[in-house]
């Protein structure tokens, strides 16, 4: 299969310290990535780096063919979906739901002067209704729930069609209710067999969408394991990655973890 994304050699350091340290790894386009790991192991940064809003102190990113660095990310960008609490800081709050998604075919937060064909209202109108979203297009943004907000900002990601999806902790600060609302959602388009790549960061194993694939496990910016979700997400692996002995359990494709005695 193709691959979406490859870093090589990847050191990005800040302040005299490597954030990312000599991250090997490659994304396929038919793989779905979750990226787990403490605090400051740099999961963010990953994604900014697939994303473009980062570039790396030394080692080659590669995404979509081109090369970090030696192409116009602007061009780039438009084939990226990303999703992020960053960007939802940036959406203005009486702005209405429709307008949020519809906005990114010219990758801009906030309806302005932009003319927008009849086939990007109907693609926006669809996109919502996939994320139960429909009956929300005329609210504005700011008047919605954290999870409502979340599916928000997914929907919008999707809008353009992306070769690539990127989701920075999707179902953090979600209650129970709309944390599994959202994961129902996200393992259904995890599954279809049109969806593009997908990386997903979060601290939690049980925010892990059935549907993935493929897990990335840092701790200080190295990868402790890395591969099939069978594979590497293990009790051993996670206690390596967080400090303290972990218990891994699962079912029916959802994983939960605690502390082991």
């Amino acid at each position: 299969m193709p691959q979406v994304l490859e870093f090589s050699d990847v050191v990005v350091r800040r302040s005299a310290r490597d954030i990312v340290d000599h991250l090997e790894w490659s994304v396929e386009d038919d793989q779905r990535w979750v990226i787990l790991g403490p605090n400051g192991a740099g999961k963010t940064t990953v994604l900014q780096l697939a994303d473009t809003l980062v570039h790396p102190t030394s080692g080659r990113v590669t995404i979509l063919g081109e090369q970090l660095g030696r192409t116009d990310v602007f061009e780039l960008r438009p084939r990226i979906g990303f999703a992020s609490s960053a960007m939802a800081k940036r959406v203005p709050a009486e702005e209405t739901v429709l307008n949020v998604v519809l906005t990114a075919a010219y990758s801009v937060v906030g309806r302005w002067n932009e003319a927008y064909e009849d086939i990007d209202e109907r693609r926006a109108l669809r996109v919502l209704a996939e994320w139960r979203l429909d009956h929300l297009a005329d609210r504005t943004f700011g008047t919605l729930s954290d999870g409502e907000q979340k599916r928000v900002q997914i929907a919008r990601a999707i809008m353009t069609d992306p070769e690539l999806l990127l989701l920075d902790e999707p179902a953090a600060s979600l209650d129970l209710g709309a944390r599994e609302e959202l994961l129902t959602l996200l393992s259904g388009y995890a599954q279809a067999p049109t969806t593009p790549a997908m990386v997903m960061v979060t601290h939690h194993v049980e925010e892990i969408p059935v549907g993935f694939t493929h897990v990335l496990l840092l701790r200080e910016g190295r990868v402790v394991a890395a591969g099939p979700l069978a594979e590497a997400l293990t009790a051993e692996n996670l206690s390596e990655t967080f400090g303290v002995p972990i218990a891994l359990t699962a079912a029916d494709g959802r994983y939960a973890a605690r502390a082991s005695a």
